[in-house]
């Protein structure tokens, strides 16, 4: 493993770009269809069920969901792996496609075979002879908490427009994240599209699909309500690991 160093960097955005993504990634079958009926059936028997909040608590005029933070419970340790590693493989994609991600916030930099360090450069993490990608998302980033939620037919839903980034008393992790994750875990319903507000954009439901986008309020969004039957998902964030890791005394 080779070592790693970090400094803060300036972000720079590049000039001349004609086309410009919107950072809005869905990655198709991130978790197989059996897999995702298998958690959508344990939630249903497991009693563990409660109301989904938001950043102030309970708010059903926000947020009408039923939720079951599954980080930390041995019963779902099996389904949190599963879904921490497909969110993980999501992420390694979305690095390679968008390298500033890691390089915009931090100055990274590799050893050479000679044994000097040099940047690492938003290119090599596409590059096929790159094998350091893991180790690198590993320093930088960490896991969120999983939450699993069941969004009841005709009348659940997150129409309020928000995004992940929110202060919180005695609670600094929503200001760290970087990165949403939602992994549908059913289709088969009307509506209940994840809709981003600025990017103009719906993403419907299919069993197995990741969404991955940013967390700040460029990506203002909101889960419209399904209609038929009820809507199951998946849900968590990837943040930057604290200081005291990235940078050591």
């Amino acid at each position: 493993m080779k070592p790693l160093q970090t400094e803060l960097s300036a972000a720079r955005n590049p000039s001349g770009a004609d086309a410009v993504p919107d950072f809005i990634e869905v990655y198709p079958g991130a978790l197989d269809a059996a897999t995702c009926a298998e958690i959508v059936r344990y939630f249903d028997a497991c009693g563990q069920q409660t109301r989904g909040e938001v950043g102030s608590g309970v708010d059903l005029e926000l947020k009408d969901s039923w939720d079951v933070l599954i980080t930390g419970r041995p019963d779902w340790q099996r389904f949190h792996d599963l879904i921490q590693g497909a969110a993980f493989a999501g992420l390694r994609r979305y690095a390679r496609r968008y390298g500033h991600l890691l390089t915009a916030p931090l100055r990274i930099k590799t050893r050479r075979p000679d044994g000097s360090l040099r940047p690492l450069e938003p290119a090599d993490f596409n590059a096929p002879d790159f094998a350091d990608l893991d180790q690198v998302l590993q320093f930088v980033f960490r896991p969120g908490t999983i939450n699993v939620q069941r969004y009841v037919a005709d009348q659940g839903g997150y129409p309020y427009w928000h995004c992940e980034h929110y202060p919180k008393r005695g609670d600094d992790d929503a200001l760290h994240r970087v990165l949403l994750y939602t992994i549908y875990l059913n289709d088969g319903f009307g509506h209940g599209e994840t809709e981003f507000f600025y990017q103009r954009r719906r993403i419907v439901p299919r069993t197995g699909d990741l969404l991955i986008a940013p967390a700040a309020f460029t990506h203002t969004h909101r889960g419209n309500r399904p209609t038929g039957c009820d809507k199951y998902i998946a849900t968590s964030w990837i943040l930057f690991n604290r200081t005291e890791q990235l940078f050591p005394a």
